[in-house]
């Protein structure tokens, strides 16, 4: 049995020199064959669209979700996808919340493109095809190989900018590792119940905002940003909270489509019920935000547009966020 590489661009498969810089030219096959200890594995090489991470797009990640899926019914043991990083943490999560079956999905990358010393990419796609491959791995969802370590999608994180070491999960660390090329898992986490595709054109039409709330920050932008959108969400100070004067204008945008409360720091939970006043993460929920748990912003960004696509209430809105948060 195979496993399915599906390849999409991104730093691990720029080699050619343009104006400026790097450009995506590396096939699938030049990625494979660049890697030592990669032909033990059988794999099924597919080219899908060598473009930058950031001009992916929700439909595109769908689509490549369905391809995999039929890899997957057609015999694939596992699936991998390389892309650029940009993004990463965003795709996987997207992948998670609708992948359905047992076989891994795992998604890699590079941060050193291959005409630098040291490039990462083939030790990424080498670990990443033996995730994808090992029985250990089945009925986690989707991964993040990078490093050697094995991220799941609903925590990972990219949190340097240039260190190959950028991916991290704050709130709960790696599954596991690839060891001397074995699989080591070191914990399962349950899965969730996977969320039902929307309709691609409903889902284009859904659009949801996302502000950071800064220092002295200025509580008219938030009617701005809120204007001809379904859905938004806060990335507040600390464990939840904004300055006063967001607060009453917060529960006015909460009260025509659902504003998910969740945290800027990059790790830890909103909290419920520690803090009273003005701004508070308990203010606000009873102004009318939807709690974001241990989801960051863009994760929530992301469940948030999914389940408006899907027609969710706001009901059913409130209990997705207090499984997934």
């Amino acid at each position: 049995m195979s496993v399915a590489l599906f390849t999409l661009g991104g730093t691990i498969a720029m080699a050619g020199t343009g104006v400026g810089g790097v450009v995506s030219r590396l096939t699938g096959a030049d990625l494979t064959a660049a890697v030592p200890g990669l032909a033990a594995i059988p794999l099924d090489v597919r080219d899908v669209e060598a473009v930058p991470s950031a001009a992916l797009t929700y439909p595109q990640i769908l689509d490549l979700v369905d391809a995999a899926g039929a890899a997957v019914a057609d015999g694939a043991t596992g699936v991998v996808v390389t892309q650029g990083t940009d993004t990463l943490e965003e795709t996987a999560y997207l992948a998670d919340l609708v992948w359905p079956h047992p076989a891994p999905l795992v998604l890699t990358g590079a941060m050193r493109n291959p005409t630098l010393a040291g490039p990462d990419g083939p030790a990424n796609l080498l670990a990443a095809a033996r995730v994808a491959a090992a029985p250990a791995a089945r009925d986690l969802g989707v991964l993040v190989a990078f490093n050697d370590e094995i991220h799941a999608a609903r925590f990972v994180r990219k949190t340097h900018s240039t260190s190959t070491a950028t991916f991290a999960s704050p709130n709960a660390g790696p599954l596991g590792h690839v060891i001397e090329g074995e699989v080591r898992l070191l914990t399962r986490p349950p899965r969730h119940a996977p969320l039902p595709p929307p309709d691609a054109d409903r889902l284009t039409a859904t659009r949801v905002a996302l502000h950071t709330v800064t220092l002295d920050d200025d509580p008219a932008v938030l009617d701005l940003l809120a204007r001809d959108r379904d859905g938004l969400v806060v990335a507040g100070f600390g464990v939840g909270h904004v300055p006063p004067a967001f607060a009453p204008v917060l529960e006015a945008v909460a009260a025509r489509m659902p504003v998910v409360l969740t945290s800027r720091t990059g790790a830890g939970s909103v909290l419920r019920h520690t803090y009273g006043a003005v701004g508070s993460e308990t203010d606000l929920r009873r102004r009318g935000l939807i709690w974001g748990g241990l989801l960051d912003p863009y994760k929530a960004k992301v469940l948030l547009r999914l389940l408006l696509a899907a027609g969710a209430g706001r009901a059913e809105i409130v209990d997705a966020f207090a499984r997934h948060g």
